[in-house]
Parts: C-alpha cells; structure tokens; sequence
C-alpha cells in the first residue's frame, strides 16, 4: 500500500496505520492532512477537535459520502475513543482509500495529551464512560401548585 505518511510514524495494528494524537497533529497542521471525524452529531455538538482541516461524516452517512472524500490528500480517521473509527478505516479501505490512517484512542487520548479541542458546554453530554454519553437533559424549572 502507497501511504503518504512517514514510514517512521505511527504503529500497525489490526492491518491499519494507527497515530498517536501527537502525531496526527504534527499531520494534521505542518503537513496538511485532513481529519475526519465519524462521530454521530451529539458527540460532535459538544467536543470538536480544533485543527484547520475537518470532515465530519457520521459512521452511519459515510457509506453515502465516501465519494465526496479527497483522495489527494491523508485523511486521519477519528472518532470518541477508537472504537468506531475501526469500521470507518474497512469501509475506507474496500473503497480504494489508500492515504488513511486511524487516531489511536480518538478524542479521548488527544484531549489527555492535551492538544486542541473547541468545547460547547451547552451541549455536554452524561454517562459513566465513553461508549455510554448522552446528550444530557435539559431541565426546566416548573413549579408545583
């Protein structure tokens, strides 16, 4: 497989490059590599990975919307913590992508490396851990009579 990224980054595993965070952002801002992003809308509404370049395309679309995809250029998949991203690179990959590489842990590892993130607290979401966030319920205050 043709890959532009350095021969030297990055670790294989389950067949698929995988970067840590730090280096999908040396990628991501010194060589113009585009991150996209797999997570459903209510993860994205409340954390975004803050880098110049940012494709958000569900999991569930990017079947529909692999062809809008650039092709010339090395697309970093991502996601919560690594799990979904997985699927996203298969897809990828039997579609003819060959300039693709997974973030190892997703936003979670890059936001403990402490590397940008654009945070929206209206929008924060609850759960006991990563596979298990809600978008949480607004409360309105309404008094008994």
């Amino acid at each position: 497989m043709c890959s532009i990224f350095k021969s030297y980054i990055g670790f294989k595993a389950q067949g698929f490059l995988n970067l840590t965070p730090k280096e999908a952002y040396i990628e991501l801002t010194e060589n113009n590599a585009i991150l996209l992003d797999v997570r459903i809308f209510a993860y994205t509404a409340f954390k975004k990975f803050d880098v110049p370049h940012t494709i958000f395309s569900p999991l569930p679309d990017l079947e529909n919307q692999y062809l809008k995809l650039p092709t010339d250029k090395a697309l970093i998949v991502a996601d919560s913590a690594g799990l979904f991203s997985r699927e996203a690179m298969q897809l990828l990959l039997k579609k003819g992508f060959k300039n693709i590489a997974n973030l190892a842990g997703g936003i979670v590892e890059w936001e403990r490396d402490n590397l940008p993130v654009i945070e929206d607290i209206n929008e924060r979401l609850s759960g006991s851990c990563t596979c298990q966030l809600r978008p949480r319920h607004k409360t309105i205050n309404k008094r008994k009579k």
